[in-house]
């Protein structure tokens, strides 16, 4: 039975690509959930993920990052951007201690400006800057951003401080989810997630981004989960670098998989991978749809 005083709602995280709002969802929930990589714009789904606790469930929205659409897939990443966060309970705005206020986060600034919802404004980092004065960062903030906390997303520094401050927008309410639950996504979108971190973790350049994953088949056996996913590349030079000199690139990405959904899963995982050109696949509908894009 619910406790009389439980909290349950919707929390947005938006800022920068790269400032580190999937280290600060994965430390909140204290489970690998989001994308991670040093290179930005890696997110490209409006990820949730639930923290469930005696005296709340909070889901926490990891918005893709805000951008000036060059092709069909960021138009659709810029809708998931502005949708991602109507109707929530708290948006939490996130920002690189050493760089604030870049160009983007004047724009994004402009845009809270004029929304309602309550806000605070989160300067990540803070390990790597630690001497950073902070009453001049605050004052460029605008009203609609009311308290100001400088944490570290990769230590945990001053996030169980954030959480409380939090809490306290949270409504009273029934629980929205299971208890149990960690996203309302289902498995082969985290199993395609990772195998996604794989290739960025892997290959440099542009070819991150001309990939994506489709996960074709889970097969949970008694010993083990067995998955089957092909990789599409735009060009046929980009599937012979992912694949490596005698297929080394495409085993290290697959050994990479394996090891964080065996983590993750708590049992043995087998990602057998097959990698497709699929021309332009970020410019059509189809393909995007396919995706969970559309």
């Amino acid at each position: 039975m619910t406790r009389a005083d439980f909290r349950s709602g919707f929390v947005a995280i938006l800022g920068k690509p790269n400032t580190g709002k999937s280290t600060l969802l994965n430390q909140i929930l204290g489970e690998k959930i989001s994308i991670t990589s040093p290179k930005p714009q890696t997110t490209r789904n409006a990820i949730k993920g639930i923290l469930n606790r005696d005296d709340c469930q909070i889901v926490f929205i990891d918005t893709p990052g805000y951008l000036e659409p060059r092709y069909e897939m960021q138009h659709r990443m810029r809708k998931i951007w502005s949708e991602a966060w109507q109707d929530v309970d708290l948006i939490l705005f996130l920002t690189d201690v050493a760089s604030f206020p870049t160009d983007y986060d004047l724009q994004v600034m402009e845009r809270l400006s004029l929304v309602r919802t309550p806000q605070l404004a989160v300067f990540n980092k803070i390990d790597l800057k630690p001497d950073v004065v902070r009453e001049h960062l605050t004052a460029q903030l605008p009203a609609s951003l009311g308290q100001s906390f400088f944490v570290s997303a990769r230590t945990g520094e001053q996030v169980p401080e954030l959480m409380t401050a939090l809490l306290s927008y949270i409504p009273y309410h029934e629980p929205y989810f299971q208890p149990d639950q960690l996203s309302d996504l289902p498995l082969r979108f985290f199993a395609q997630e990772t195998i996604r971190e794989a290739i960025f973790h892997q290959l440099q350049q542009e070819i991150p981004y001309a990939a994506a994953v489709l996960v074709q088949r889970w097969q949970d056996e008694a010993d083990k989960t067995v998955i089957d996913a092909v990789i599409w590349v735009e060009k046929p030079s980009q599937k012979i670098i992912l694949i490596g000199s005698k297929g080394e690139g495409l085993a290290q990405i697959r050994r990479y998989a394996e090891s964080r959904l065996s983590e993750w899963l708590e049992r043995r995982v087998l990602v057998h991978l097959w990698v497709k050109v699929n021309p332009g696949w970020r410019k059509k509908s189809t393909s995007l749809k396919e995706l969970g894009l559309g």
